[in-house]
């Protein structure tokens, strides 16, 4: 099966090593903007793998660019590690040239002041209640082009959103009968050693953290301010961390698509030198996304903000602990009350061993190979727009014990209050 993956920052290179281990995929294109990554990264991994690997060069935010690479390269499935904001292009590409789709997050716009993306951004606040600048609702809209065209599109196969979702599903067929919480915990116990840095792309990072949270309960959206609501939890494997509620695109795919369920809330950890760091440069505009002239040229704030910090991919070699990251449900089974807790826990060092990337882009890259996996061989299928939630969760979490993401069940949880 031929596959095309773009993008080769550390989400792809994790992806991409585990696509190698697999032999669904026989051939294997990398292609980004920047070539010279991408011939880097299969000159390393040839001698491991069968799969025959070539590279590319294409530019993600052009239709025809995309376009002319799928055409020549004619790929049965597409594995978009890119950026969001380049989503809807590369679905509009996949749909032109007949190939299925692959993403590990949803779309959000680059420039949050376009006049045409703001009046339905601002239309879809009043109507869900919730302001991130992302949600679902661009790639949902996709829905009857990619059913009609009989390709398949797999949204938010990363960890969260992704694996917390199919743990979500595996919950439901194997534990419950009726979900009512859902609390997804998110935890990077790790230490890079650096005053201030972001796991991945600081420009979709310091965004979300930063924007308002929001939570899902008893059919509507709660909305709250950055960081309002705290907790305090102790990870398997790393300890007692605070923790913050955030909006995360999960719950808006898992409030429709989980029957019944009452509550689902998204709590990440933040140590108090990030957050102190991130409010500093946020008071002083840095996370702004609307340009800025400067000596006589534009600029983006956020993105001269990332070309100043560590570069995510370079992360691995110095940070060490591990991630915690899972679910917590609560709901009936045959009439009785129960709780469960599924995580994964992942070693910074241990992936960067086998990768040479750091735990947070081992957990998205992992998952994002099994998920293009199960739609490469056809075990998940179908025409349309999908979420990891709506299919058979079994094979999938099969795939993260056998591909490096084994997980617990933990039939006595502590739970947040």
């Amino acid at each position: 099966m031929k596959l095309l993956v773009i993008g080769c920052g550390g989400v792809a290179t994790v992806a991409i090593h585990k696509c190698c281990q697999n032999p669904v995929f026989t051939e294997i294109c990398i292609a980004s903007r920047t070539v010279s990554k991408c011939d880097a990264l299969a000159d390393k991994l040839r001698p491991t793998t069968k799969a025959v690997i070539t590279t590319a060069k294409v530019d993600a935010d052009s239709f025809d660019s995309l376009c002319e690479l799928m055409q020549k390269y004619q790929p049965h499935t597409v594995l978009n590690v890119a950026l969001p904001y380049q989503d809807l292009t590369i679905m509009d590409a996949c749909l032109a040239c007949g190939a299925n789709y692959v993403d590990t997050a949803n779309y959000e716009a680059e420039d949050t002041d376009d006049p045409q993306w703001r009046a339905v951004y601002e239309k879809r606040c009043k109507e869900k209640g919730f302001t991130a600048y992302f949600d679902y609702s661009w790639q949902w809209a996709y829905q009857e082009k990619f059913k009609a065209a009989g390709l398949t599109a797999l949204l938010g196969t990363g960890f969260d959103p992704g694996v917390t979702s199919v743990f979500t599903a595996y919950a439901l067929k194997h534990y419950f009968d009726e979900i009512h919480t859902i609390d997804i915990l998110d935890c990077n116990g790790g230490d890079h050693g650096y005053p201030f840095a972001t796991n991945f792309n600081p420009e979709i990072n310091l965004r979300e953290v930063s924007a308002n949270g929001s939570y899902w309960e008893d059919g509507h959206w709660v909305e709250t301010k950055p960081m309002e609501i705290k907790r305090e939890y102790n990870f398997d494997g790393v300890g007692m961390k605070d923790m913050y509620l955030l909006h995360h695109e999960e719950i808006e795919s898992l409030a429709k698509n989980i029957p019944g369920v009452q509550r689902i809330r998204f709590f990440m950890t933040f140590g108090q030198s990030y957050l102190m760091h991130m409010n500093c440069l946020q008071n002083v505009g840095m996370l702004s996304t609307t340009p800025v002239e400067f000596e006589g040229r534009e600029i983006v704030p956020i993105k001269f903000l990332k070309a100043l910090l560590p570069d995510p991919a370079s992360l691995g070699p110095r940070t060490v602990g591990k991630t915690n990251i899972g679910c917590i449900f609560t709901g009936i089974k045959d009439g009785k009350e129960r709780s469960i807790y599924i995580y994964n826990i992942c070693d910074h060092q241990e992936a960067f061993k086998e990768t040479g990337a750091q735990a947070v882009s081992y957990t998205t890259g992992v998952p994002a190979m099994i998920g293009t996996a199960l739609v490469a061989s056809g075990t998940w299928k179908g025409a349309g727009v999908f979420n990891v939630e709506e299919f058979d969760p079994d094979p999938y979490m099969d795939m993260l014990n056998r591909y490096g993401l084994p997980w617990i069940v933990d039939e006595n949880p502590v739970l947040v209050d």
